[in-house]
């Protein structure tokens, strides 16, 4: 199944919500992203519909165990790439803006070399 760069943003938006929260509704989705309520609603059904979410009766947005793979990986590739841009010198704030762009866009193979060197670098 193919996911857009958009849809990843949201899965990894309610994974961090939900590591702070019980309960994950969409205008926490649209604070945390500043999106209007309709278009977090419109996006939330089409993740719904690509079975990657789940909408509970009262509301509570789950990620599907599909989604939550998909969620965690963008999550991980965000948190090592942003570290790696620390460890070469660039401020927090933005290293994690900059790690936002590139997760989605790096190869799986770069994103290993990456990671490895994170690792033998104790980056992470």
């Amino acid at each position: 199944m193919r996911v857009t760069e958009s849809e990843e943003n949201y899965l990894e938006t309610i994974l961090m919500i939900s590591e702070k929260k019980d309960r994950v509704k969409a205008v926490d989705i649209a604070r945390k992203l500043d999106f209007s309520k309709p278009s977090v609603s419109y996006a939330v059904k089409n993740l719904q519909d690509k079975g990657l979410i789940d909408i509970l009766s009262n509301n509570d947005i789950m990620l599907t165990q599909k989604g939550r793979v998909i969620a965690e990986e963008i999550y991980e590739r965000h948190k090592v790439v942003a570290k790696v841009f620390m460890y070469l010198g660039v401020n927090e704030d933005t290293a994690y803006e900059d790690s936002c762009e590139v997760e989605h866009r790096i190869s799986q193979e770069t994103f290993d070399k990456i990671k490895e060197f994170a690792k033998d670098n104790n980056i992470i």
